[in-house]
């Protein structure tokens, strides 16, 4: 068994900050890139402000709900694992988390979810026009600090990638109720929806390090399968998962009549007359959904299958890092593939 495999969800869980922050566990797994974190929460906090008191709290609410800051982070530990950092590096690792938060909050509205790290999301606590328009506010902002960089190639990156996330989204919006969704098909979404974002955020870390292309591209592959593990380890919280854990709403996927992995194995191994019963159960009130559709995913190991593919692409992610040099931030991204598919939030 290896050291991923060792740790499941079943790992001892750690409390969310809900204030903007890593939580604890992730503060500590952060410790060599602490001060350059801290500096880019002070530009979030510099750039996310406005005159008009309304707009103010709005953007201040938002920005709480990134969270793990783990783009942000991911750009700088690949910045450091391939020379120094710059401000760039931490004008950029602001840049990514904005991307970041603005999707979650259109997600919110996507999902009609009322709770994102402990707290209330933008939706719940303000309306649905609000979160749609404070999304469009963190995306522009976001551009317009790309574009002082000084080059048009962070741009192109972030342009390029949040194109894809958006696709990725629009993927699965097309794809609900699809109960004969492939698992390619499923990786293709997620690939774009969650793993693009992570995948620029190592390129733009590299790149601006002055990375070879090389190292570049072994560090977006990283990015990438990370990303992957990481959405499917979130697909089976929101099956599995305890909402005064996760402090954000679960069973939005079968609510919206998502398919995610688990849900896509079982079906591909049911027979005709259970296959039936999944679509039946889909239907129920979300308080009978999980005890009913737990046994039969149970039964076809399911949910085993998709940790140990999560697992895997974590496996992957840390083969990219051969490359590199041992040192704090190559430490620290191997770390992050065991973080991802043992997290309880």
């Amino acid at each position: 068994m290896t050291s991923i495999e060792s740790r499941t969800l079943s790992e001892p869980r750690r409390s969310a900050s809900g204030n903007g922050q890593p939580h604890v566990g992730l503060r500590q797994l952060y410790a060599p890139i602490a001060h350059e974190l801290a500096a880019v929460e002070d530009i979030l906090r510099r750039e996310l402000r406005s005159r008009f008191p309304f707009v103010d709290a709005l953007v201040q609410h938002g920005i709480r709900l990134g969270g793990k800051r783990m783009r942000p982070a991911l750009l700088l530990l690949a910045g450091q694992a391939c020379g120094s950092l710059t401000d760039e590096h931490l004008l950029l690792a602001a840049v990514v988390e904005m991307i970041h938060t603005a999707t979650l909050v259109h997600d919110d509205v996507l999902d009609e979810a009322a709770l994102r790290r402990h707290v209330p999301t933008v939706n719940a606590r303000f309306d649905n026009e609000a979160s749609v328009l404070l999304g469009d506010y963190l995306f522009s902002h976001a551009f317009y600090l790309a574009s002082t960089v000084g080059s048009t190639l962070a741009c192109q990156h972030i342009g390029r990638s949040t194109n894809i996330v958006c696709q990725g989204e629009l993927l699965q919006i097309a794809s609900r109720g699809n109960f004969r969704l492939s698992e390619m098909q499923y990786l293709r979404i997620i690939d774009g929806k969650t793993a693009e974002l992570c995948a620029c955020s190592c390129l733009l870390g590299a790149t601006y390090a002055g990375a070879d292309p090389l190292r570049q591209q072994s560090l977006r592959r990283f990015g990438r399968r990370l990303g992957i593990a990481f959405q499917i380890v979130d697909d089976l919280l929101d099956l599995l998962g305890d909402e005064c854990e996760t402090g954000k709403s679960l069973g939005s996927d079968l609510e919206k009549q998502k398919l995610t992995l688990p849900l896509i194995r079982l079906l591909d191994l049911a027979n005709a007359a259970e296959c039936r019963q999944v679509q039946e159960i889909v239907l129920l009130p979300p308080s009978q959904r999980r005890e009913a559709l737990i046994p039969l995913l149970e039964m076809y190991d399911a949910l085993t299958y998709a940790r140990t593919r999560a697992v895997r692409f974590a496996e992957r992610a840390r083969g990219e890092l051969a490359l590199f040099p041992p040192g704090a931030a190559r430490d620290v991204l191997e770390s992050m593939t065991e973080f991802v598919v043992a997290r309880q939030h």
